[in-house]
């Protein structure tokens, strides 16, 4: 069982940057694939990014691609989200999520285990 806890969320002007953390339960967070998921009002859970288990692999929605970096620190079993140059669109609820997998997946089902969101709102 793994426990995860979001935070950093917050009110942020366009162009502004948040860094988003996770941090994990449990003495096995290295063995999990970690990725962040978002959910705007009246939209579907969607991909943001995911980081392998070392840390040495990532993938990111095509939106996000050059603006945010996830990132991991296993001896402290937490993920972050780096988020720059914040536009209104990225307004959402950032859930954090771990997969029992040895791969990149940007699929939500494949994830395990969820933590309960941040708020992340982007004012123009």
């Amino acid at each position: 069982q793994v426990r995860l806890v979001e935070s950093g969320g917050g009110l942020v002007q366009a162009g502004g940057s948040l860094r988003l953390s996770c941090a994990a339960s449990g003495r096995t967070f290295s063995s999990y694939t970690m990725g962040w998921f978002r959910q705007a009002p009246g939209k579907e859970r969607e991909f943001v990014a995911t980081i392998s288990r070392s840390g040495g692999g990532t993938a990111y929605t095509g939106s996000v691609k050059g603006r945010f970096t996830i990132s991991r620190d296993n001896t402290k079993n937490t993920v972050y989200l780096q988020m720059n140059s914040l536009k209104p669109e990225d307004t959402a609820v950032y859930y954090c999520a771990a997969a029992n997998e040895n791969f990149l997946t940007v699929v939500a089902r494949d994830y395990d285990y969820w933590g309960q969101g941040t708020q992340v709102t982007v004012s123009s």
